[in-house]
């Protein structure tokens, strides 16, 4: 079987932790199945590389191909249109894409079905590319492009389109379920295959040396994830003021950045809030080890990884009660929902958790249980049935001219 993975959110040389858990995903697929892949992960065209163009300079400076971990990945260019370019953005995506996917046939890799990741513009462009090429697509879905996006009417309308021509539907978790019949979808066309870690690069580590080589000298909490109001850093900042004794690292960077070191000063919680910028998962990994509960306080989250990598390293989690992250934490050894999205809640919650500690050879047994296999497994069963399912269809889908 050879699919084609296609998605905006896949790492890339210019910014390596872009979409890892696309990545992460597909390489525990292709390491427990025969499946072949190849990726490509359209960046935005820009004309120049000077950094003074900050994150548009970075789209400028990917490679158009690069191999990682061993998959072939190609990053053609697509015209992007800040804010007023939301409603055509799947067919200027679906037209800078088309000739790719057919010069990769032409090359001779002629793969079976199109995996695509986000449901806008991504999913609505690959169903576009679906029924030109006459391959069958399966559209995963992972947060916002299901929790927001459908509020506003054209993406709703395409996303419902989108839905209805894929070949297979998926979410990463039960919850996101929901919306996605609330636009019709029956519940029986959609499968959910949640994320899981990677157990061998999320460990413990040697808790004591980590907290020396980062200076954590007390109570410390960590929070992870870009530098935006839907992250929730603010509150618990806020919430540094009712911990007395407890200091705060943030771990990612984006445009909050500078609205958030100033209200720590104004609060007087600067000397206890550490900014680290964008971490590799390696770094990562000491500083959920060294750290002493991560805290997630986002407003939406589809299946939010953070939560299993800090488990897998021994370190439980304290996370807004949203979306699919109740699906994460489920006992006591995980770590705490709160109750409230509040920075008293947030206090209270780092109290209780610092006071009735779990076992963290528990938390990381308990970060066992989401291995890869059962979702990598999944996946291959539902390429299978979509391709046995469709096959007979594909003339029919090249010859359709049903419209967006």
């Amino acid at each position: 079987m050879r699919i084609l993975t296609f998605t905006t959110l896949y790492p890339n040389a210019s910014r390596p932790s872009q979409g890892l858990f696309v990545e992460t995903r597909l390489r525990q697929l292709l390491s427990v199945s025969r499946v072949q892949a190849q990726v490509v992960a359209p960046v935005p065209w820009f004309p120049s590389t000077h950094p003074r163009y900050g994150r548009y300079a970075a789209f400028a400076s990917v490679p158009k191909k690069e191999r990682r971990h061993g998959i072939q990945v190609s990053h053609p260019r697509f015209v992007s249109l800040p804010k007023i370019g939301m409603t055509i953005a799947p067919l200027l995506l679906a037209n800078a894409v088309q000739p790719v996917l057919e010069r990769i046939a032409r090359e001779g890799y002629k793969f079976d079905l199109i995996d695509a990741h986000y449901f806008y513009p991504d999913g609505v462009a690959a169903a576009i590319l679906g029924k030109r090429l006459g391959v069958p697509v399966v559209i995963t879905a992972r947060g916002s492009d299901l929790t927001l996006l459908p509020q506003y009417i054209l993406p709703r309308k395409m996303i419902q389109w989108a839905a209805r021509n894929a070949a297979g539907l998926v979410t990463v978790c039960a919850a996101l379920k929901q919306p996605l019949i609330a636009l019709g979808v029956p519940a029986n066309r959609i499968a959910v295959l949640r994320n899981g870690v990677d157990l061998s690069l999320f460990t413990p580590v040697d808790r004591d040396v980590a907290r020396r080589r980062l200076g954590f000298r007390r109570p410390t909490l960590l929070s992870v994830g870009n530098l935006v109001p839907l992250k929730g850093h603010d509150l618990t900042i806020r919430a540094l003021a009712s911990l007395p004794g407890v200091d705060l690292v943030i771990a990612g960077d984006g445009p909050q950045q500078s609205a958030l070191e100033a209200l720590a000063r104004t609060l007087g919680l600067i000397e206890r809030v550490k900014f680290v910028g964008v971490l590799s998962q390696h770094d990562l990994r000491c500083y959920y080890g060294a750290a002493d509960a991560l805290v997630l306080a986002s407003s939406r989250e589809g299946w939010a990884n953070v939560l299993l990598e800090s488990m897998a390293c021994g370190t439980p989690v304290i996370a807004s009660n949203v979306w699919g992250t109740p699906e994460v934490v489920t006992a006591p050894e995980a770590g705490v929902l709160l109750q409230e999205r509040t920075p008293q809640a947030i206090a209270t919650a780092v109290t209780n958790l610092l006071a009735d500690y779990p076992d963290r050879a528990a938390t990381r047994r308990y970060a066992e249980r989401f291995n890869w296999d059962d979702t990598s497994h999944g996946q291959v069963a539902l390429f299978e049935r979509v391709l046995g399912r469709t096959a007979s269809r594909d003339v029919v889908n090249v010859v359709a001219q049903e419209q967006i």
